[in-house]
């Protein structure tokens, strides 16, 4: 079968052991280096798509996806729900209040966000009712001036189901100074946990409870929280539900408020691909070395195949073949392991602890207690992308070198 020389004599010199063994342990150790640069740049970046999607679905799964209100409180929320459920990527709608101030406990502060919701309502939109540690969401009614706090809140406060503390909310007023607190004792009725800073800066209340402290009339709300089926649409959604609502309605979302955090994770997955992808050029271009010691080795036949008739062009061609068949290799041994260690690393922890005793994540310090992972196609293409084409690239001054060796040079001392 026809074959290009310069391809099957590349292959061939792959395969043939080496007289000078010190090039074929160079050679084994460049392929190595390769697959394990490639297999940690997969599992690394495999565990921060499965931390940035906890992330995601926890905190974003609390805070509203978007937000429509107008200039004035909303008299007929369900009208405006139903509006905004017209447009397909809206999945659910419910009441929503928010504002701010500060808990106080015995001497003790802090500042706290207030979301007024509707507890039958809520958990179409958020997640906060399957991450209740005590209490019931339910048990938010309207009057009664219940209050659901944070897991970390709680403990700050030593406070339990049952306990009273006080909200301090500012309030514009015409005395000097212009701001008057007001205080209104709060009842807790539920603890929640997330696992994420919302637990140590949010609670809720029923939405009618926070009408009355921002002094709105019975019935009406401040705006209309809405669960999109993307949230990463929310901005365009929201500008559209806006606009056909009307001259006097307003759109916010969730990048105004969490934008930077998932920015600036996005920005530590870039930053760490490209770390480890100086390991991955490291083992590729100890392909470099690899090749000159072999083209040193291989001079007498580099001679006599141009002595033969074979071209500078041919020449190069066949350690260029040799170099990028180490290279895929490496990158396709990387790859498959990478797979599946991405695909078995949380039962791999939990292995360990197992099997040591000792806990890696702990829930008490971390927001999960197991190690996340998300393999995703695209990364992996990327990642065996740069692979070959650095593997590529460290072969082309070792071939360069081997198409200017004159054969008269070569066999001088043969």
């Amino acid at each position: 079968m026809f074959r290009p020389l310069s391809l099957f004599i590349g292959l061939r010199y792959t395969r043939a052991k080496r007289r000078n063994h010190f090039i074929s342990f160079i050679s084994m150790t460049s392929m190595i280096g390769l697959a394990l640069g490639v297999l940690a740049m997969i599992v690394v970046l495999s565990v921060m798509n499965g931390f940035q999607q906890e992330m995601s679905s926890r905190i974003l799964g609390m805070v509203p996806h978007a937000t429509v209100s107008a200039g004035q409180p909303l008299q007929d929320w369900r009208a405006v729900a139903a509006k905004a459920l017209g447009n397909p990527a809206v999945v659910a709608a419910a009441p929503f209040s928010e504002l701010e101030g500060m808990l106080s406990y015995k001497g003790t502060m802090q500042p706290v966000q207030i979301n007024g919701v509707d507890p039958a309502e809520e958990p179409k939109v958020s997640i906060i009712a399957r991450h209740m540690v005590q209490g019931r969401l339910e048990d938010l009614r309207a009057g009664e001036f219940g209050v659901v706090i944070g897991e970390i809140t709680a403990r700050r406060f030593r406070l339990n189901v049952g306990d009273k503390l006080a909200l301090i909310i500012p309030e514009l007023s015409g005395v000097p100074g212009g701001i008057t607190p007001r205080m209104q004792r709060l009842n807790v009725v539920g603890v929640f946990k997330v696992g994420a800073e919302l637990d140590g800066s949010l609670a809720l209340i029923h939405v009618a409870d926070a009408g009355q402290l921002q002094r709105l009339q019975p019935g009406q709300v401040q705006s209309v929280r809405l669960a999109l089926q993307d949230l990463y649409q929310a901005p365009e959604v929201a500008a559209t539900i806006a606009a056909v609502l009307g001259a006097d309605y307003r759109a916010n979302d969730w990048t105004h408020t969490q934008g930077s955090l998932f920015s600036a994770m996005k920005m530590e997955k870039t930053m760490i691909g490209l770390l480890l992808l100086l390991i991955v050029a490291v083992a590729a271009f100890n392909i470099i070395a690899t090749l000159i010691m072999v083209v040193a080795d291989k001079g007498a036949d580099i001679a006599i195949l141009r002595t033969l008739g074979a071209t500078p062009r041919q020449i190069m061609g066949v350690f260029m073949v040799q170099g990028t068949v180490i290279g895929a290799v490496g990158t396709l041994v990387g790859a498959v392991l990478g797979v599946v260690a991405a695909l078995n690393v949380s039962a791999l922890v939990a292995w360990v602890e197992k099997a040591s005793g000792q806990q890696v994540l702990s829930s008490d310090v971390y927001f999960i207690n197991n190690l996340p992972s998300d393999l995703q196609a695209l990364d992996v293409l990327l990642i065996c992308s740069a692979a070959f084409i650095l593997s590529f690239l460290a072969t082309l001054y070792p071939s360069w070198r081997a198409a200017k060796i004159q054969p008269a040079d070569a066999l001088r001392y043969e």
